[in-house]
C-alpha cells in the first residue's frame, strides 16, 4: 500500500478540488438541473468517504482516547465492555422530539409511551479529568405525560458466551441529573422459550453508580441462553436533564467457598 504524500503537488490538487466544490456550492442556486443532479450525486459519494474519515480521525485523535475500553474492573473479570455510544462518535449525534423505538447508534433504542414527545438526545464529548469514556449521552426531558422512559441496550454475544449461574454481572454508570429521580436497570435473558428478568435500582445519588446481578438467584437455563439485554429505566423524568457520562459492563465468576 502506497503512502500518502504531503508534497506540494498533493497540496495543489487538494486546493483545486476544494475551490471547485466551493464554486459549485456557491452557484448551486442557479446551476442547470442536469448539472446540479450530477454534482449532488458526486457530492454524496464524496461525503460518504469524508464522513468515514472524520469518524475514524475523531476516534483516534480526541481525548479521552476514543475507542477506549479502559475502566476499573475486578481482577478476575472474564468479560468487559463499554458500548459504542460511549466509545466513539455516533453518525447521528442528536435528535429532537424522539419517537419511541428510535435508535441511538446500532446498540441502543429509546422507548417511551408519550403521546407527544418532548424529548431530545445528544452525544457529548467528555473532557473532564475524571472522565474515562470519550463520549457521553444526554437526554433533555421537558413535558412528559407518559408512564415510562427507558434505554434498551442489546448485550453482545460475548456477554452470554460461557455464561454460568456462578457469574456476577456488574453494571457501572456515571449519571448526572438536574433533579433527583429514580433509575433502575432490568437485566433480561432469553433461554429457550422463556425470558428471565432481574431488576436492580441504580444509586443515582452517587456520581459513579454500580450495581451487580448475581445469576445464582435467577431461574436461568445457562445452556440455552440465546440473547440478553439491559433496560435502563428512568421514573418521572419530567423537566429533567439526564447525562450518562459513562456506561460499562463486566462479568466475573463468584468466589467459591
Amino acid at each position: 500500500m502506497g503512502k500518502v504524500s504531503d508534497s506540494f503537488l498533493d497540496t495543489a490538487v487538494y486546493r483545486r478540488a476544494l475551490n471547485r466544490w466551493a464554486v459549485a456550492a456557491r452557484d448551486a442556486g442557479n446551476a442547470p438541473l442536469d448539472v446540479l443532479r450530477r454534482q449532488s450525486l458526486r457530492a454524496q459519494e464524496l461525503r460518504t468517504h469524508l464522513d468515514r474519515l472524520i469518524h475514524k480521525a475523531d476516534e483516534r485523535l480526541a481525548l479521552p482516547a476514543v475507542g477506549s475500553t479502559s475502566f476499573p474492573k475486578p481482577h478476575n473479570a472474564d468479560w468487559s465492555w463499554r458500548p459504542e455510544a460511549w466509545r466513539g462518535r455516533l453518525p447521528v449525534r442528536g435528535c429532537c422530539s424522539i419517537k419511541s423505538r428510535s435508535p441511538i447508534g446500532e446498540e441502543i433504542r429509546l422507548f417511551h409511551d408519550c403521546p407527544q414527545s418532548e424529548l431530545t438526545f445528544r452525544q457529548l464529548r467528555n473532557q473532564s479529568e475524571e472522565d474515562l469514556a470519550p463520549y457521553g449521552i444526554r437526554l433533555d426531558v421537558f413535558s412528559f405525560d407518559g408512564s415510562f422512559l427507558s434505554l434498551v441496550l442489546e448485550l453482545p454475544k460475548d456477554a452470554i458466551t460461557g455464561l454460568k449461574k456462578t457469574h456476577i454481572l456488574r453494571v457501572s454508570a456515571a449519571i448526572e441529573t438536574e433533579r433527583p429521580l429514580d433509575a433502575f436497570a432490568r437485566l433480561n435473558f432469553v433461554h429457550g422459550p422463556n425470558t428471565e428478568q432481574i431488576v436492580r435500582q441504580f444509586p443515582v445519588a452517587n456520581d459513579d453508580a454500580t450495581l451487580e446481578f448475581d445469576l445464582a438467584y435467577a431461574d436461568l437455563n445457562e445452556k440455552r441462553v440465546s440473547r440478553a439485554w439491559i433496560d435502563l429505566i428512568f421514573e418521572n423524568p419530567r423537566m429533567n436533564q439526564i447525562t450518562l457520562r459513562d456506561l460499562t459492563f463486566c462479568r466475573r465468576p463468584r468466589a467459591q467457598l
